[in-house]
């Protein structure tokens, strides 16, 4: 099958939105970090690129049409070369409102001292720490300036890579509009998908556990 549309923004800029958005305009199913978890054999791939192993991204993304949020948005290099004619999107916000998200959610759900007893969870979580931390933030995590000059510099550093009309900076409080103009489908007459606020993240994860 193979991706049409990479993703390539930090969690906590509206991918779960986006993931909603792509999957109702055709473009999926989407992957998002929610499949990782529940999904025989994903967990398994991403710790190996998360080490440096080699994985074969059609074995990773067999059976989806889109990829958003982390773990595939930190292997956006490797990702679009593999998938050359896949379209890329790079949902952004404001650096400060990305870390207020970022720092209520992921980040304090990684930082959570309590060992869960589930050998899958501890498993998931130490994937998503070096994809994320050490990875996408190459170490900035615990330092709100340096973590917000970590996601600028990665914003700027997708722009300069991916040339434009491969590419769309996509703020998703800008509704359908710019994407189904990028993807040159039509609008649909339903609302953009809005979902998994810092409250409903949390909802979640009480849910799982």
């Amino acid at each position: 099958m193979g991706l049409s549309v990479v993703g390539a923004g930090f969690g906590r800029t509206g991918t779960a939105s986006l993931k909603l958005a792509l999957e109702q305009l055709g473009v999926g199913p989407c992957h998002h970090m929610s499949e990782v978890r529940g999904t025989p054999g994903q967990l398994e791939h991403w710790e190996a690129a998360a080490t440096g192993q080699p994985v074969d991204w059609n074995q990773v993304f067999a059976g989806y049409g889109s990829a958003v949020d982390w773990p595939s948005a930190t292997f956006w290099r490797e990702i679009t070369a593999f998938y050359p004619d896949a379209k890329v999107v790079l949902t952004v916000r404001p650096a400060d409102r990305w870390w207020a998200s970022f720092a209520g959610t992921i980040k304090t759900l990684l930082d959570d001292p309590a060992e869960s007893p589930d050998p899958t969870i501890r498993r998931l979580r130490a994937m998503a720490h070096r994809v994320i931390a050490d990875g996408s933030l190459r170490g900035a995590y615990d330092d709100r300036e340096a973590a917000m000059a970590a996601f600028e510099r990665h914003i700027a550093t997708v722009t300069a890579a991916i040339p434009p009309e491969r590419l769309l900076v996509f703020d998703v409080a800008e509704g359908w509009a710019p994407l189904c103009r990028f993807l040159d489908v039509p609008v649909p007459e339903t609302a953009f998908p809005r979902t998994n606020s810092t409250e409903e993240f949390w909802e979640q994860i009480r849910r799982r556990r």
